[in-house]
């Protein structure tokens, strides 16, 4: 009988280092989400930003090569604090 419960003793330790690895894991996983989430979402408002502000750009006589180019660099200008600024 000793046996058995030095054997479901141990069972239940591993088991518990076990589970606090996992959680570990999954605190990195979640914050990793959304990290990319977050950039999804950056690069989103990125890419609207530029589209709008080339078409407000290209409907003043700009062309469009050239209002892509010019709504890159002031995106970039106004929103350098970003991760998606720097793509």
């Amino acid at each position: 009988m000793p046996d058995f419960k030095r054997t479901v003793l141990l069972t239940l330790v591993l088991a518990t280092l076990g589970l606090a690895g996992c959680s570990s894991l999954t605190k990195e996983g979640r914050a990793e989400r959304k990290k990319n989430v977050a950039l999804e979402v950056e690069e989103g408002f990125r890419q609207r930003w530029i589209e709008q502000r080339a078409v407000t750009l290209v409907n003043r006589g700009v062309s469009p090569d050239l209002a892509r180019a010019q709504a890159i660099e002031e995106f970039r200008l106004n929103y350098g604090y970003t991760r998606a600024a720097g793509q």
